[in-house]
C-alpha cells in the first residue's frame, strides 16, 4: 500500500466513524504528556499539608521549588517546562548540541572543542541563557557588536567568535527553531576595523634578532641534553612545536624528517589536561618532508644516543616530552642567555625569515612550513631580524638613495 493509498484509507475511516479522532488525540496527548514527566529529574510528592511539590533544573541555583495544590497542577508545570526546553531551548543548549554532533562526527578534536568552550564562556555568559526564538536577526548584530567592545576583540578573536555564532545559528535552523538565515546576517554585519583591538608587536618580540641568534644557539650546543637539543632540532627545521614532540624514530631517514602527526592537549570529563598524539598534524599541508641541513645530522645522532630504545625521539625518563614543557625550556633558555623571552612559535617565524632573506625557493619555503601559499607564509611569519644599527647600516649602502 503506497502513501496515497494510506492517506486514502486513513480518511475513510475517519469520515464513516470508525475511528474515534477525540479519543486518538486524547491518547496522544496522554503519551506526550507522560513522556515529559519521565524527563523529569525531581520528585514529585505530597506535603504533609496536603501540598504537591517539586524542583524545577535552574542554571544558576541548580534547582528551583515549586508547589500547587493538586498533583494534576504540579504535573502541569512539569510538562509545561518541559515542554519549553524541547520547544524553544536557550542558545547554550543548542551550542552544547552543536558541539557534540561535531564530536561525534569527528568533525573537530577534542582540543578544539576546548578552545570553543573557552570563547563561548568568555561571549556567551548572558546571551547563552537567552531562548532562541525570542532572539532576532538584529539581536545578534547587537551581541556581536558588544562582544568587540566589551571583551576588546581582535579580528582574530572576533573570527572564532563567529565561527561559533555561525554554527550555533544554523543548527538552530536545522532543528527548525529559527527560520533566518544567520549566514546572511554575518554576511551583511557592518563592522569597522577600527572597532577591533590592535595588537602592535615589535619584531624584536616575534623573530630571534641576527644578534641574538648566535648566542642561544651556542648555548643550547653547550648544554647538551634531550629537551635543548629538541630545540636546536626546531631552530633547524622550523617545526611545529606539537609536531617536533610527537616525531617517532622511524619518522627520520638520514636528512629528512617525515610529519604526519601532532600533540594536542584537551581537557578530560573531570577537566584535568590530557595529553595525546593525534596521526593528524594542524593542517593538511602540514603533512610534508622537512630538510635538516647535512651539517646537523649530529643533533639526530645525540638524540638517538640519549634514547635508543625509546619510540618517540624526544623522551626522558620513559616518558614522552610535551610542548608545554619545551616551551619552558626556552623560556629558561632566553632568561641564561639575558634574550627577551620567546615561545617555540617565534623560532618557527626565525625559520621561516631566514628562508626567504636568503631567496629560497617560494615552493619549498611553503613545504618546509607547511603551509598553502606563500602569502600565510610573508604575511603571518616573515620578519626583519635586524637590529637598530644594522637597518642604518643597509639603509646608507644603497647606492640610489
Amino acid at each position: 500500500m503506497n502513501r496515497n493509498e494510506k492517506v486514502e484509507l486513513l480518511t475513510y475511516l475517519i469520515e464513516s466513524d470508525r475511528i474515534d479522532v477525540v479519543r486518538m488525540q486524547e491518547e496522544m496527548e496522554q503519551k506526550r504528556k507522560l513522556e515529559l514527566l519521565s524527563m523529569h529529574p525531581f520528585e514529585i510528592w505530597q506535603g504533609k499539608d496536603g501540598i504537591w511539590k517539586t524542583y524545577l533544573p535552574d542554571e544558576k541555583a541548580g534547582r528551583i521549588f515549586r508547589k500547587r495544590k493538586t498533583e494534576e497542577e504540579i504535573q502541569k508545570v512539569v510538562v509545561e517546562y518541559w515542554q519549553q526546553e524541547i520547544e524553544n531551548p536557550t542558545v547554550k543548549e543548542i551550542y552544547d548540541q552543536w558541539i557534540a554532533k561535531k564530536l561525534e562526527w569527528q568533525e573537530i578534536s577534542k582540543a578544539t572543542k576546548d578552545r570553543y568552550d573557552r570563547q563561548f564562556k568568555l561571549c556567551f555568559q548572558e546571551f547563552g541563557k537567552r531562548r532562541i526564538k525570542s532572539i532576532m536577526e538584529d539581536d545578534i548584530e547587537d551581541f556581536l557588536k558588544c562582544a568587540i567592545k566589551d571583551h576588546e576583540l581582535t579580528q582574530k578573536s572576533f573570527s572564532n567568535l563567529r565561527t561559533l555564532v555561525l554554527g550555533i545559528f544554523k543548527y538552530a535552523k536545522k532543528k527548525k527553531y529559527i527560520s533566518y538565515s544567520i549566514s546572511e546576517i554575518v554576511k551583511d554585519l557592518d563592522i569597522s576595523r577600527k572597532a577591533f583591538r590592535k595588537v602592535r608587536r615589535t619584531d624584536e618580540e616575534l623573530v630571534f634578532m641576527e644578534d641574538e641568534l648566535p648566542k642561544i644557539q651556542g648555548y643550547l650546543e653547550t648544554h647538551v641534553d634531550i629537551k635543548n637539543l629538541c630545540l636546536l632540532l626546531l631552530f633547524k627545521t622550523g617545526l611545529r612545536p606539537g609536531e617536533v614532540v610527537a616525531l617517532r624514530k622511524e619518522s627520520v631517514r638520514g636528512n629528512i624528517i617525515s610529519v604526519d602527526s601532532t600533540e594536542i592537549c584537551y581537557k578530560d570529563e573531570l577537566g584535568k589536561d590530557t595529553y595525546e598524539v593525534r596521526q593528524f598534524p594542524k593542517t593538511e599541508a602540514g603533512i610534508r618532508d622537512v630538510i635538516l641541513p647535512e651539517k646537523y645530522l649530529w643533533i639526530i645522532e645525540k638524540i638517538k644516543l640519549l634514547n635508543p630504545y625509546q619510540p618517540y625521539l624526544f623522551m626522558q625518563s620513559g616518558k614522552r616530552l610535551l610542548e608545554h614543557q619545551i616551551r619552558s625550556r626556552l623560556k629558561t633558555v632566553c632568561k641564561n642567555c639575558n634574550i627577551q623571552s620567546k615561545s617555540p612559535n617565534k623560532i618557527r617565524k626565525t625559520y621561516s625569515s631566514i628562508l626567504l632573506d636568503s631567496g629560497v625557493q617560494e615552493s619549498i619555503v611553503i613545504q618546509m612550513m607547511g603551509h598553502t601559499d606563500i602569502a600565510t607564509t610573508k604575511g603571518h611569519y616573515y620578519r626583519n631580524r635586524k637590529n637598530e644599527q644594522e637597518k642604518i647600516s643597509v639603509i646608507n649602502s644603497v647606492v640610489n638613495l
